[in-house]
């Protein structure tokens, strides 16, 4: 197998936006950038209702990982039952990334760091060590607290032991 094989790429089902979602997605990330743009043929409109000329999908590098976004109509949504989990250095990226993607998303952010974006898309702006920040209580309760992860207060609880 190649070492540029990508065995695995997630596929993001969008009603009309998957260009639209796409340029935000890129641009709210380094290391991004857009592949090939298909459209929708006569035929392929034909046998699936969407208009002849709409973008059909976007190839895409999010961060390095390649991704694609399709435009398949409005049968199905985004549900909290995926999400992606973006794994920050510092406060200040899980700021960047958590102002930036919950922007014109759903206001009701949900508990330890999960937001839906304006597409629906559901996301987990977490530190990178979550995993060993919240292996004591007092981390994991002062997390559970929190819509948006605040570092040092969980580091303070940690600390606290409270």
């Amino acid at each position: 197998m190649s070492p540029a094989f990508q065995r695995i790429t997630p596929f993001l089902w969008f009603d009309t936006q998957a260009e639209e979602a796409v340029r935000f997605y890129t641009s709210v990330f380094p290391n991004s950038r857009i592949g090939e743009i298909t459209h929708y043929t006569k035929e392929i409109s034909a046998a699936s209702g969407q208009p002849e000329g709409l973008v059909l999908t976007v190839a895409f590098e999010l961060d390095g990982q390649p991704m694609t976004a399709l435009n398949g109509g409005p049968q199905f949504h985004f549900t909290e039952a995926l999400s992606l989990v973006v794994r920050c250095h510092d406060q200040a990226e899980i700021d960047h990334y958590w102002n930036s993607l919950s922007a014109g998303g759903d206001p009701n952010a949900q508990a330890c760091g999960w937001l839906k974006d304006k597409y629906g898309l559901s996301w987990q702006i977490v530190p990178a060590n979550v995993d060993e920040l919240v292996t004591d209580k007092a981390a994991m309760n002062a997390l559970m607290k929190m819509t948006k992860i605040d570092i040092a207060t969980i580091e303070a609880a940690r600390r606290a032991g409270v």
